[in-house]
């Protein structure tokens, strides 16, 4: 028996989207990662970059569970001395509501070249509307 591995030139690339209104962040972001480094297809393997695009609508609408909208603290360092800044999710979600999935997504892909290439296919917007209805993207069950 031989074991085939799809390349990367190989992969036929399709588009999801998922509707964030009402979705527990964490839960949520587990089945975005895996669609997104291409864990739900049969020909997964670890090495090779076959994932799918993720658009994720209605950011500002997701759902944090627990006391977690006053007591979960996102973090930012400029380098600097002194310079790490810690704001509440209830701050960010005022201000920047895609960063609250764009980085419990980006926590669950791993740390190097082929993650910083698969992060790049997260689309995340805070309404309902996307830029991305010329590719005929399918909905995808969270």
């Amino acid at each position: 028996m031989k074991t085939t591995f799809l390349k990367t030139a190989e992969t036929d690339r399709k588009w999801h989207v998922v509707d964030a209104n009402g979705k527990t962040v964490g839960r949520m972001a587990t089945e975005i990662a895996n669609v997104l480094r291409g864990k739900n297809k049969p020909t997964y393997a670890p090495h090779v970059d076959n994932g799918d695009f993720v658009i994720v609508v209605n950011a500002s609408k997701v759902h944090l569970s627990g006391n977690k909208e006053e007591k979960k603290l996102y973090q930012k360092y400029s380098g600097f001395v002194g310079g790490l800044t810690k704001k509440p999710a209830s701050f960010v979600r005022e201000r920047d509501p895609e960063r609250i999935v764009r980085q419990a997504v980006w926590g669950m892909i791993p740390r190097n070249r082929q993650g910083r290439q698969v992060i790049r296919r997260l689309k995340v917007y805070a309404g309902p509307e996307h830029d991305h209805a010329a590719q005929q993207p399918e909905v995808l069950d969270v």
